[in-house]
This record gives structure tokens, C-alpha cells and sequence, in this order.
């Protein structure tokens, strides 16, 4: 009795061949660290926490080991390149003047926008030079409301592409939204979205749980949901669950 095999499908198998060859190939020890930030007019209030947590966590990114380049992008209903592709050792703080609050919320536009530039970016750049790490920081405390150019399944299809053919991460925190299934809309999987409460503690929180995942990540540690724990605790406590 013969055993029937499935044929191999050698278009499939070149394709995971080359796959394979264009990740070794790419800088190992290059980090390309992505922030989306929001400065909607709920904000209000939360400036001098917001610009101090990322500052510091900026400081701290600068001590650690290995290479990293970072792009800051502010969004409301516009949608503003702050840091374009700096490296993180030679970075400027953000003031009172950049990081000023009010408008909509223009969240889907800033997601594609920016992994639209991101990726014409890593088509430009030879296979040496590329980073291999790629990691993409969302962070919003409200319902998007403002968005002309994208939608939320063109986005989630663009998140998705790229977490499944070159390996990039992304984490997604909200505050007065349901995180994790925003996140899920977006691609974003459930240990990688985490609620918060928009104040100083919780902000706080937030730049502590963000910079100890860069670092992580940075070193080549895969992402677990422990990143998210005290967030999560703190979110939990309260909220009265």
C-alpha cells in the first residue's frame, strides 16, 4: 500500500529560504525604536508628566548597550515628526513648546502614517545596515475621532505583514478606552495592550513599564506580558476589580 505525500511547494520553501537569509543579514545590534504619543486636547494636565517620563526613559535608553535610532511622532488631528530616525545617544529632550496638548484624535492616521515611512525607510537601506529590531510604542487616552487617510483594517493589515514577515513589535497603552480591544482592531495581540489611568501615577507607570520592554527588546529578549504587570496592577487596583 503506497503512502500518498504532499507535494512540496518550492515556491514556499524559496521564500522562506530568502526570508531567512534577509533577517540574518540585518544589523544585529541596530534597534529601530518607534513613539507614537498623543497630544489630544484629554491630555490636558499631563504635559510636564508626559515630557518627564520620556525624557528619562530617553536617558536611560542612552546608557544601554548596542545601537538604536529613535522616531518620535505627536499626533492629534495633525501629525507631527518630532524625532526623525535620531540616534538615541544624540538626542535632544522634548520641551513644554513641542509637546503642547489639544485638538482630536487622529490615532489610525499616526499608526499608518508612520510604519509607512518606516518601511519605505527599510527598503532603502542595504541588508547590512538595516535593524533587525524593530519596535513601534503606541500610547493614547482616547477613542480615535479624527482620522481621514486610514482605517482601522488597513492598519491591521499593516501591522500584521510586518510582525509576520519581519519580526517587528508592537505595544499598545490607552487610557479611557478599552486597550486591548482597540489594540486588537489594530493587530495588536492581548499581551501586547495594557489599560492605564491618565495621570501622574499612572503615566509614570507607564515610562518605568516602557523603558525596562526597550531594554529588553534591545537586547534581544523576546516580549512577554510581565511588562505590562505593574500597569496592569495599579489599572486593576484603582478601578475597583
Amino acid at each position: 500500500m503506497s503512502l500518498l505525500k504532499r507535494p512540496i511547494d518550492f515556491d514556499i520553501l524559496l521564500s522562506l529560504v530568502h526570508k531567512e537569509r534577509r533577517m540574518l543579514k540585518m544589523k544585529e545590534n541596530l534597534t529601530e525604536l518607534i513613539f507614537i504619543l498623543d497630544r489630544s486636547g484629554s491630555m490636558a494636565g499631563l504635559e510636564a508628566d508626559t515630557i518627564g517620563g520620556y525624557n528619562s526613559m530617553l536617558k536611560k535608553q542612552q546608557n544601554a548597550d548596542g545601537e538604536a535610532i529613535v522616531t518620535t511622532v505627536l499626533f492629534n488631528h495633525d501629525y507631527e515628526l518630532l524625532h526623525d530616525r535620531i540616534n538615541v545617544r544624540g538626542i535632544s529632550p522634548i520641551t513644554d513648546k513641542e509637546y503642547e496638548v489639544g485638538g482630536t484624535t487622529a490615532l489610525l492616521d499616526a499608526i499608518g502614517f508612520t510604519i509607512q515611512k518606516i518601511v519605505n525607510v527599510q527598503k532603502r537601506t542595504n541588508d547590512a545596515e538595516r535593524a533587525k529590531k524593530v519596535l513601534f510604542v503606541i500610547t493614547t487616552d482616547g477613542m480615535e475621532n479624527a482620522s481621514r487617510e486610514f482605517t482601522a483594517e488597513k492598519v491591521k493589515g499593516m501591522v500584521e505583514h510586518q510582525k509576520q514577515n519581519f519580526g517587528w513589535e508592537f505595544i499598545f497603552l490607552g487610557a479611557n478606552i478599552d486597550a486591548v480591544t482597540t489594540a486588537a482592531h489594530f493587530g495588536i495581540d492581548e499581551d501586547f495592550a495594557v489599560n492605564y489611568h491618565a495621570d501622574n501615577i499612572g503615566t509614570q507607570l507607564n515610562y518605568e513599564a516602557v523603558n525596562e520592554v526597550v531594554m529588553k527588546f534591545r537586547s534581544g529578549k523576546k516580549i512577554d506580558r510581565s511588562w505590562k504587570e505593574d500597569i496592569e496592577q495599579d489599572f486593576n487596583k484603582r478601578s475597583g476589580k
